[in-house]
């Protein structure tokens, strides 16, 4: 089965700009009721971070690791289950939490009712540490920056490689990813989920930025050698058929990299869930948007400039 692609491409981009609109209008949202895009998850606004470890030099206090799940029970009854967990060292007797600005009485309080469940803590080897909003700030300045930079070396890389249009319009396919990757964390910040986003989400967004652009250049790849092999075919088949051969390629690599990435959301624990799905939207928008988007613009911006065919050499240019 052969797809056409630049035939149907009023359609790919219409569901790219339903799902572009439904982004923003979300973003817009979110900014009217909390002050941001996003709702920002500790990393960004500040918090407490508490890491507590078991005392073992009481009897049977150490026998099993700490369960996670225990432990999120009791932030749950505290009102603090948007808390993020981490167990550290090898014998997972001690666990990292990160939470929204405690109080020294709610601290307290929460350290009795972790003991209560868990067990006695280790009092010399608690660390108890407050994250301010300013660090949270420049966490985030940090974090656009490294997207400015990433964007820009790959319009730089994609220039020297292809051409300026081919680097504009993967340029373009890489900002709808991120776009929409955004915006579907916009609308489950407006849900009863509130969704918040910490720094492994910039992290997420870095890795779909080069998952996408790396399907973006298989294809352009493809376009390219054709165009030379081919002058004189049109644009829009030269597409059609780059696509169409790349496609199997592209589908199982999405496909087999999809199935980790479920694999992690359901089983990788709570830390791990919306890092995970960060990637699975973005990743299935790089595959799209590297097909029906970045593919489909670059045939018409050609159509519309004329360049529709290659320029064709003459036999005194070829004799030279």
């Amino acid at each position: 089965m052969k797809l056409n692609v630049i035939r149907q491409r009023g359609l790919w981009w219409a569901i790219s700009a339903i799902c572009i609109l439904a982004s923003i209008i979300a973003m817009l949202m979110l900014q009217t009721q909390v002050g941001t895009p996003l709702r920002p998850g500790l990393d960004f606004k500040g918090g407490t971070r508490l890491q507590l470890e078991l005392d073992c030099s009481q009897p049977g206090n150490c026998d099993k690791p700490i369960s996670l799940d225990a432990i999120r029970e009791v932030l749950k009854t505290e009102n603090l289950g948007d808390s993020s967990l981490q167990l550290v060292g090898q014998d997972q007797r001690a666990v990292l939490i990160r939470t929204n600005t405690l109080s020294v009485d709610q601290r307290t309080k929460l350290q009795a009712e972790l003991q209560s469940k868990i067990g006695k803590f280790d009092a010399a080897k608690t660390q108890i540490d407050t994250v301010g909003p300013t660090i949270g700030k420049q966490l985030f300045q940090s974090a656009l920056l490294a997207l400015i930079v990433s964007f820009a070396g790959i319009t730089f890389y994609m220039t020297i490689r292809f051409e300026l249009d081919y680097a504009i319009f993967a340029i373009l396919a890489l900002f709808h990813d991120v776009l929409i990757t955004v915006g579907f964390f916009a609308i489950l910040g407006l849900t009863p989920l509130r969704t918040e986003v910490d720094s492994l989400f910039v992290v997420a967004l870095l890795t779909i930025v080069g998952f996408s652009v790396n399907d973006t250049v298989v294809i352009y790849d493809r376009i390219r050698e054709t165009i030379q092999l081919n002058p004189g075919q049109h644009i829009n088949e030269i597409v059609d058929d780059a696509v169409n051969q790349t496609l199997t390629r592209s589908i199982n690599t999405t496909l087999t990299v999809l199935l980790t990435l479920f694999a992690l959301f359901f089983f990788g624990g709570e830390t791990l869930k919306n890092f995970a799905l960060a990637l699975i939207i973005g990743f299935a928008m790089g595959a799209y948007s590297s097909i029906f988007i970045a593919s489909t613009l670059l045939a018409l911006w050609r159509e519309k400039r004329g360049r529709a065919f290659a320029p064709v050499k003459t036999a005194a240019v070829e004799a030279e």
